[in-house]
């Protein structure tokens, strides 16, 4: 009696992690994460997953807002299910307060029920880094950039810079651009104080960011294409196009494109999406980041064109950094446990 009991209260009660505890536990495993990501991406290529599509809750007459739904379930190991709920209020900035806010529920897989809520704007941030970073790795095929760009200068250029230095390792400059001049001189700030031993500068242009830089990062708030021609890029360069809504239909269409998922990033008009309507198929996408990773596809094409990572972000990754900060918070005893959250456990009698 006494040992189902004890299973009926653990059953009964939730974890809750907030951003101090995300943070602490995250604080570190850069270089792990990376690592946690590519798993994810293979296990989720080799169809050991199941990922609805992400639903966008908008609001009338209001382009910029946004809240999405990520649900996703992964086995191979991770067995985790569980969903993001993310905001992003690009007016938020203005407000001295981060663009985006989020949680993450994890479920168990043989109950259902919920176990875990987590704080998720962070793990959000860092999980999109790692990804960028785990892309970056194997398309530079060992190549060690002598500047690397950074378009937009908000919260996930911040964390890819330094996914980026530990992916690979020989990064030493960077140059950054922003439409908001004061937001890159506090940007250019915060990366030299976080990375240290870099050099900063920033660029008078997006097209002097690209003509100087192998490996280029977007990550903005951009809601529709706004750079359409890639002719002044280095042969052979990198393009990370985290926000999938910077590069025109046109300018995609002409370069080596790889993605996490094609039914996924081609939708909700991201400029993929633009891409396949324009084309009329989806050709242009060469292979996925797990095919590489799985040495199923080649890193590049082999013709010296520009190579563009576009992921659409999927609620795979969430679910497994969410597992793995679970992990980590129980072996610390870190977080709040809320006892009896959920209705117990229900007697045989009224079954």
């Amino acid at each position: 009696m006494v040992a189902a009991r004890r299973d009926a209260t653990v059953e009964d009660e939730i974890l809750i992690l907030g951003s101090l505890d995300v943070a602490a536990l995250l604080a570190g495993r850069d270089a792990e994460l990376i690592d946690l990501i590519e798993r994810a991406y293979v296990a989720h290529g080799e169809g050991r997953s199941s990922l609805p599509h992400s639903t966008f809750l908008r609001f009338p007459g209001d382009d910029a807002n946004r809240i999405i739904a990520l649900p996703a379930f992964l086995g191979d190991g991770f067995d985790v299910a569980g969903m993001k709920w993310i905001a992003s209020f690009p007016g938020n900035v203005e407000r001295g307060i981060d663009r985006a806010s989020a949680v993450l529920i994890l479920n168990s897989c043989a109950t259902g029920r919920p176990e875990v809520i987590l704080e998720a704007s962070l793990l959000s941030a860092r999980r999109t880094a790692a990804s960028a970073a785990a892309a970056a790795r194997v398309l530079l095929e060992g190549r060690i950039p002598e500047s690397v760009g950074l378009l937009g200068t908000g919260v996930i250029n911040l964390e890819i810079a330094r996914f980026l230095r530990t992916a690979v390792p020989g990064i030493r400059r960077f140059l950054i651009f922003d439409l908001a001049a004061p937001r890159a001189v506090g940007f250019a700030v915060d990366l030299r104080r976080q990375l240290g031993d870099v050099e900063v500068e920033i660029a008078g242009s997006a097209g002097e960011m690209l003509a100087a830089c192998r490996l280029v990062s977007f990550a903005t708030t951009a809601s529709r294409p706004h750079v359409a021609d890639l002719s002044a890029c280095m042969p052979g360069a990198v393009l990370l196009h985290v926000s999938l809504r910077d590069l025109s239909p046109a300018a995609i269409l002409a370069c080596d494109n790889v993605v996490d998922d094609p039914d996924h990033v081609c939708r909700a008009q991201t400029t993929m999406h633009l891409a396949e309507q324009l084309a009329g198929n989806r050709d242009f996408i060469r292979c996925t980041l797990a095919d590489i990773l799985s040495r199923r596809a080649p890193a590049r094409r082999g013709d010296g064109s520009i190579a563009v990572f576009n992921p659409f972000g999927l609620g795979v990754l969430d679910v497994a950094v969410g597992r793995h900060i679970a992990i980590l918070a129980r072996a610390a005893g870190r977080g709040v446990r809320v006892e009896s959250f959920l209705p117990g456990a229900r007697k045989a009698s009224e079954g």
